[in-house]
């Protein structure tokens, strides 16, 4: 995700960070260089005149110039014109109405059927019963679909039919006797044009009022999202969903959308799977812009998918006590719900390891590592001297260099994640990190 703008990102701020004091000119270089970072990675020219001269506002003056890191600071000030440019606050849906009703829009393409199967999945595991409603009379296909995905995400579907609106009403009436708190509406794709289309629409929009009309665009098209989000305004969208987030290399749509259209950003499509649909934080993604990583994010994962108490995870991470018992855990437990390059892409400076085709050969061996250790050294790493790392490679079929390098990578991720978990705003020693910490076995 975003792995263009973040490397090149990267770069500007270690460049920055090795000069220790910066002057005015360096701190203005620096904006350049953003500026042309941004602009290369498709982002609206409107948005990125915007943030860059909130950044300059900022940076140039003492608030960058007279502090001790300089470089730190100043990527403290673009993290948080980043967020802000993408909303800065986590947007909701409305929910309003019994049932609510939540109409999915949108291009041809963009994702809607998968994005509406997504999102039944994701109310259902957060309390609410939802049902899909299919109300395209224009591809007979649809409703196929969308009743194969109600199929694997446990949720009841209607089919609209010849005549959505006559059949939605009789949906909405019988809601509460199923019983149904929401329903999903997926719609037909629109292109510029398909006037009859758009009417219909308008007509679906009118007859109902629903409290939720999300445009569902594909991150693939990058600051085209403007035009096309401009586009659907007028059918009174409340919200956008970003789909295919994960083979966007650039970042275009998703630091475009806000600010040129006023819509916020509720979701995000990440992978192809049901559950990959994630509730948009603009400040994490504005960290794994940066090569920051997303710990509060992968925690959740873990959470998920192994069931464990979030609260006591990262009690684990702020008290230093997360070892590596834990790390073999909760690898294993996102590696049975999922790709594990979605957890270790939320990694700091594990970005390049998550798009490895080497990175699964590569974690059988960290596995076998640690599974060859004992409780004592699982817990205690700082034990394991020579004799015992020799009997740990020979258990595992690895070399004593891999085990060290695990070792040391271990022990810096444990240290860093141990100072954000402390801290507010970016850890000191975030460069040295980046530049030294290659996760290689």
């Amino acid at each position: 995700m975003f792995e263009s703008l973040t490397e090149r990102l990267s770069r500007i701020f270690k460049r920055l960070g090795g000069k220790g004091v910066l002057s005015e000119a360096d701190v203005k270089e620096g904006l350049r260089e953003i500026r042309r970072a941004l602009l290369s990675a498709d982002v609206h020219f409107s948005v990125v005149k915007e943030l860059t001269e909130r950044i300059r506002a900022r940076a140039v003056g003492k608030e960058v110039l007279s502090s001790l890191t300089p470089a730190q600071q100043l990527l403290k000030i673009v993290r948080d014109e980043l967020a802000g440019i993408m909303g800065g606050e986590v947007a909701s849906l409305n929910l309003r109405g019994q049932p609510a009703l939540v109409m999915l829009v949108g291009p041809k393409g963009g994702g809607k059927t998968t994005t509406a199967g997504k999102l039944a999945l994701y109310l259902r595991k957060h309390g609410r019963h939802p049902l899909l409603f299919c109300a395209d009379p224009f591809r007979p296909a649809a409703a196929e679909q969308l009743s194969s995905l109600a199929g694997k995400v446990g949720v009841p579907f209607r089919d609209g039919g010849s005549d959505p609106i006559i059949n939605l009403r009789a949906v909405v009436r019988e809601a509460p006797k199923v019983p149904v708190d929401t329903l999903i509406i997926d719609t037909p794709g629109s292109l510029p044009g398909q006037e009859e289309i758009l009417k219909f629409l308008t007509e679906l929009v009118g007859a109902f009022s629903p409290g939720d009309v999300l445009l569902v665009l594909d991150a693939l098209v990058g600051q085209e999202a403007v035009g096309i989000a401009n586009s659907f305004l007028p059918l009174g969208t409340t919200g956008a969903v970003l789909t295919k987030l994960d083979g966007d290399a650039r970042g275009g749509a998703a630091l475009s959308v806000r600010y040129a259209t006023g819509l916020p950003i509720l979701f995000v499509g990440i992978g192809e799977r049901p559950p990959d649909l994630e509730v948009f934080h603009p400040t994490r993604m504005a960290d794994r812009i940066l090569g920051l990583g997303d710990l509060a994010g992968l925690f959740e994962k873990v959470e998920e998918a192994a069931g464990k108490d979030l609260e006591k995870l990262s009690r684990k991470v702020r008290t230093g006590e997360f070892t590596l018992q834990d790390y073999l855990e909760e690898l294993e437990a996102i590696r049975r719900a999922g790709p594990i390059s979605q957890l270790l892409s939320r990694i700091p400076g594990f970005g390049r390891m998550a798009d490895d085709p080497e990175l699964e050969r590569e974690l059988v061996k960290v596995r076998a590592i640690i599974q060859s250790m004992t409780p004592e050294e699982r817990a205690n790493p700082h034990i394991i001297g020579a004799s015992r790392k020799r009997r740990i490679a020979r258990g595992s079929g690895t070399t004593v260099q891999d085990v060290n390098r695990l070792l040391s990578q271990f022990e810096k991720m444990r240290k860093l994640m141990k100072r954000m978990g402390k801290k507010k705003g970016l850890p000191p020693g975030w460069e040295s990190f980046l530049r030294e910490n290659q996760p290689r076995l």
